[in-house]
């Protein structure tokens, strides 16, 4: 067995494994927007800004970096990262790896649909309204691959020596004269 396998992991720590999946998915899915925002000649924090209307309404809408852009921020931040600890609670070890990623993805896409589109128009309709609907729904694409990492952030389980197998006995050495010579031995106190 290998000595840094994976023990079955308690509930605790698959959440927190989501948890970090989840923080690092977002973390790539804002940069991802940030740069296809500014390929479309907006702001790189255009989505934060958005993100940040839900509190701070249309004075929220600026070009660049303000100080209620942290609040969008904090808001991706704290929903996307707790959406990984869902996944990763519902999922645990279940599927293979690929299994995970289509999960992941189709998770992710879900709650892109269900937040952007159901929700939306009635919560933060400004977000619905101004948010790039491609590039966001890709990042959802890039958010739910990346969730499928969690179990990468499980603690790793080092056995220890009481948990070690016990060693193999090695087997029992036989006389070298009847490995050789086939003959029957003879005990020399008989003789």
């Amino acid at each position: 067995m290998n000595s840094t396998a994976h023990r079955p992991a308690k509930p605790l720590a698959i959440f927190l494994a989501g948890l970090q999946a989840g923080m690092i998915g977002i973390c790539w899915m804002l940069a991802w927007l940030g740069l296809s925002a500014m390929e479309q000649l907006r702001s790189f924090w255009t989505a934060e800004n958005l993100m940040a209307s839900v509190f701070h309404g249309d004075a929220a809408l600026r070009r660049g970096f303000g100080s209620s852009t942290l609040s969008g921020l904090a808001l991706y931040l704290l929903i996307y990262s707790l959406l990984g600890a869902v996944f990763a609670a519902g999922i645990r070890n279940r599927f293979t790896g690929l299994g995970t990623v289509l999960l992941g993805v189709l998770f992710s896409v879900g709650w892109y649909c269900l937040w952007f589109r159901a929700l939306g128009p009635r919560m933060m309709p400004l977000v619905w309204l101004l948010h790039a609907e491609g590039s966001t729904a890709f990042g959802h694409v890039i958010f739910g691959a990346l969730l499928a990492r969690f179990p990468v952030y499980l603690p790793k389980w080092k056995p220890a020596a009481n948990d070690a197998p016990p060693a193999k006995e090695p087997p029992p050495q036989t006389p070298a004269a009847t490995q050789t010579s086939g003959a029957i031995p003879t005990d020399p106190d008989l003789s």
